[in-house]
């Protein structure tokens, strides 16, 4: 019995010890919760979600006549990406594509889900003499489809040959202008500003630039992209540089 009795004072002393023991262990932690909770903020944060931009186009998107990594979206990809950009680049263009032909394919780039889609269409309606009444209401059009998706929308404007007489010319190039204000929504001028008509930046057609010419549209176009990358991601709250 006093055996017994022993045990059972040592067992009480050991129990007093464990339950101040469980009783403290909140209070050493402490230190370490409270280095984890003072953590420089987006240290545990997830990389930002790559942001999906698509250029719905012809062959300047395309890339006809070279290979598929020299084409402009594979090119403005690269540079974003050199620039610490998370921007995923989708080739959405079709050679000899009009922009009543870019309205029938509206949905089915849809169907890849992009954040910001660019419009680039228009070269071959003028090339062709279409109308521009004809060209204004496609491009029209597919703004409010992608617009109604809730996508957002870059507009790449194109110019007339100019030996289709001012009057054409005047109608054709003011198309972009006029979508860009009606439904505000950013404007690139020229796709191929500095690079029409210098045959050391086109293929032997003199339509079609070359790597070197692409090379030009990209370093161009780049502040362009780089801004308004800038006004979507602050559009959604998130870092200014996604």
């Amino acid at each position: 019995m006093r055996l017994g009795n022993g045990y059972g004072r040592f067992a009480a002393v050991v129990n007093s010890l464990l339950l101040l023991l469980f009783c403290l262990m909140p209070v050493c932690l402490m230190p370490a919760q409270a280095q984890t909770a003072g953590q420089t903020p987006g240290q545990n944060d997830k990389p930002a979600k790559s942001i999906s931009l698509a250029v719905l186009g012809d062959s300047l998107a395309a890339g006809f006549g070279i290979k598929p990594e020299q084409s402009f979206p594979a090119r403005l990809e690269a540079a974003l990406k050199a620039d610490g950009r998370t921007v995923t680049v989708l080739n959405d263009g079709v050679s000899g594509d009009t922009s009543a032909g870019g309205l029938d394919r509206v949905d089915w780039i849809l169907g890849d889900k992009p954040d910001i889609v660019m419009v680039e269409l228009g070269a071959n309606d003028a090339l062709r003499g279409i109308d521009p009444a004809s060209t204004e209401r496609n491009l029209s059009a597919i703004i409010e489809k992608l617009k109604a998706a809730g996508v957002t929308v870059w507009l790449a404007g194109m110019m007339a040959p100019r030996n289709f007489g001012p009057d054409y010319v005047t109608a054709f190039d003011g198309i972009y202008r006029r979508l860009a204000d009606k439904y505000q929504v950013p404007l690139y001028p020229f796709l191929l500003e500095g690079v029409a008509q210098d045959p050391a930046l086109n293929q032997a057609d003199g339509l079609h630039p070359n790597p070197q010419g692409v090379a030009v549209i990209v370093r161009n176009i780049l502040p362009f992209v780089t801004k308004n990358l800038d006004l979507y991601a602050a559009s959604l709250h998130r870092p200014a540089r996604p």
